[in-house]
Parts: structure tokens; C-alpha cells; sequence
């Protein structure tokens, strides 16, 4: 668990100190998954199915906030639809701007949740979306998501039925039935509406409460109410569900939702506190938690100074005179000595 928190902790840190370009790089990578997506879906139009403009636009949508992004996105639909046809294009621009009045009148934050379900879809995770919602922010996001919910099966429609909405023999007015009544009677379409609704509630009231590992439980209540309602609403609708891959969503709502969980919250429950205070009108009982964290060791550097005693090197060692011995004549000693002999 240590571990995990210093990663955290540097994580958090490398994101504040170079936040200027990790944020473009992340709105690039999305737009990348998100207009990758809709080409490998649609692609009627050669011009825009090429991986450099899908570069070129994500690169564009770096520098623009998210509603740009979405705004690219749905051009982008409209433009594949008009390979099709003219009357194809104009339903897919009359739905999108239905969604555009409904989705728009939300935060930029919630309108990730439309951006996000597509790709959820795509990756075979779409329970992570309301699982996420449910925990960073709140019913508002509802909306969005299922807009993102009918703008996916919008294209699944349009990629399935391809073939006759360009048949030559089919008429206008035809084509507008044929996309109106598979929205409308798409059954797998309104189980998911339901399945995101029913689960970002439940996410989000039971993340919201004073309980212990409440996020937890959010998230493991959330995966399993998505499997129930899938699995269930299927065979009471007659509607052909992968029940294994509603699982694995649910798994890995629930992987996400733990990472969120560790990332945002990241409170130590064994050391939390209720405690109680008034004032002349109310009396407050307040559940406080503390946070995980690390605490750094701080580094103190230690001069270490010679001792009163020493002496230190810069002291100059006083020079020693060298007093040179006389010279010894060995003869004349000789001399003198024989003479007193």
C-alpha cells in the first residue's frame, strides 16, 4: 500500500508540474479512440476515413475544449452519413442537433460522458461510464450519457442497414422510416438507457453516504445492478444479450471504479473520527476521514568543524631552523694530540 501511494504521490506531482502538455496529449489520445471509432463504424466517406486526417483532427481537438471535440465528432457522422446519401445526412443532423439542444445545456465536465460512451462501446466496457459518473459527478451526467447511448446505436443502425439506404430503389421518405423505426424499436438501445440511468444512481447515492469504503461499495453495487439489469432485461425483452461480455463490462466497471476510487478519494478509514460540536442554533456530529498519505522524509545536511584543539589546514606549519653543524678536521686533531704525547 506504501508502494502505491508514493506512486500516487509522484504521479500527482509530474501531472502539476507539466500539466501545460500532459492535458493535450490526453485530449489528443482521446480524440484519436473517438474519431478512430467512427470511422471503423462508418467509413462511407474515403476522404475522412484516413488515418492522417484522423491525426490532423485530434491534433486539433488538443488545443480546443471538449465541446469542440464533440462538435468535430458529430461533423464527422454527418459527413460519413452524406456518403450514403443526402436524406441519410439530413436525419443524422436533425438527431444530432436534438442531442446538441439536450446535451449542451450541461458543464463541459458532463459532456465527457457523451464523448466516453462511444468508446466505452468500442472497447467492450460501456458499464464504466456510468460507474465513473457516479463517482466524480453526479445525476447531471445522465443526460450526456445516454445521448452517447443513442448516438452509438445510431451508427450500429446506419452500418447495419447501409446496404438498403443505398439502394437506388429506396425512396426518401422510406429511408426516414426505416432510420426512425430502428431507433425507435431497438429494444437493446432502451435496456442500456436504463441499465446507465439505474446504475449511475445507485453509484452515486451510495458513494455519497457517511459509510465506510462507501466508494466500494458504490462501484461493486453498481457492476452488479448493470449485470442484473442486462442479463434480466434481456430475457424479459427477447433481447439477444452477450452474457459474457455483459460480465466482463461489469468486471472491468468495477476495475475502473476501484482506480477512481484509489486516484480521487484515497482515505484511511481505520483512522477515522466522529466527532461532535454546537453552536447557539444547531448541534453538528461530523465524520471526519484522513487522508493517505505519505510523509517525506526531510534531508538535513550536517557541517562537521574541526575541534578546538585541532589545528585546522589552513594553519601554516612555523619553519624549523636547521643549524648546520661545524666542520670536523680530523687531521689537525690528530696533530694536537700527538704533541701532548
Amino acid at each position: 500500500m506504501t508502494t502505491l501511494l508514493e506512486t500516487k504521490q509522484k504521479i500527482k506531482n509530474f501531472y502539476g508540474e507539466h500539466e501545460t502538455w500532459i492535458l493535450p496529449l490526453l485530449k489528443f489520445l482521446l480524440a484519436f479512440v473517438v474519431f478512430q471509432g467512427i470511422n471503423s463504424t462508418l467509413g462511407f466517406l474515403e476522404a475522412l476515413d484516413n488515418i492522417f486526417i484522423t491525426l490532423i483532427l485530434s491534433l486539433i481537438c488538443a488545443v480546443l475544449p471538449l465541446n469542440g471535440m464533440t462538435i468535430l465528432g458529430c461533423i464527422m457522422i454527418i459527413a460519413h452519413c452524406y456518403g450514403i446519401g443526402v436524406e441519410v445526412a439530413a436525419f443524422s443532423a436533425l438527431l444530432l442537433l436534438l442531442l446538441m439542444i439536450l446535451f449542451l445545456r450541461f458543464t463541459s465536465k458532463d459532456n465527457v460522458a457523451l464523448i466516453l460512451t462511444p468508446a466505452a462501446f468500442t472497447l467492450h466496457m460501456p458499464a464504466a461510464v456510468p460507474v465513473g459518473s457516479g463517482l466524480l459527478r453526479g445525476p447531471s451526467c445522465a443526460v450526456p450519457a445516454c445521448c452517447g447511448v443513442i448516438l452509438y446505436y445510431f451508427m450500429e443502425t446506419v452500418s447495419d442497414r447501409s446496404t438498403v439506404l443505398q439502394g437506388k430503389e429506396t425512396e426518401s421518405v422510406q429511408k426516414f422510416q426505416i432510420l426512425l423505426d430502428a431507433l425507435i424499436n431497438n429494444q437493446e438501445m432502451w435496456l442500456n438507457i436504463l441499465a446507465f440511468v439505474v446504475v449511475l444512481m445507485v453509484v452515486y447515492l451510495i458513494s455519497r453516504t457517511s459509510a465506510d469504503y462507501s466508494w466500494r461499495i458504490g462501484v461493486a453495487a453498481g457492476a452488479v445492478v448493470y449485470i442484473l439489469i442486462m442479463i434480466l432485461g434481456g430475457m424479459f425483452l427477447n433481447v439477444n444479450i452477450n452474457i459474457g461480455g455483459v460480465i466482463l463490462s461489469g468486471v472491468l466497471a468495477a476495475v475502473v471504479g476501484l482506480i477512481i476510487e484509489f486516484a480521487a478519494l484515497g482515505v484511511d478509514y481505520s483512522r477515522s473520527e466522529i466527532t461532535q460540536f454546537e453552536d447557539d442554533e444547531y448541534v453538528y456530529y461530523v465524520k471526519a476521514v484522513p487522508k493517505s498519505f505519505i510523509t517525506r522524509a526531510e534531508k538535513s545536511i550536517k557541517n562537521i568543524s574541526s575541534e578546538p584543539g585541532e589545528k585546522s589546514d589552513d594553519e601554516e606549519t612555523a619553519p624549523v631552523e636547521r643549524v648546520e653543524g661545524e666542520s670536523f678536521d680530523f687531521e689537525k686533531q690528530l696533530e694536537e694530540s700527538l704533541k701532548d704525547l
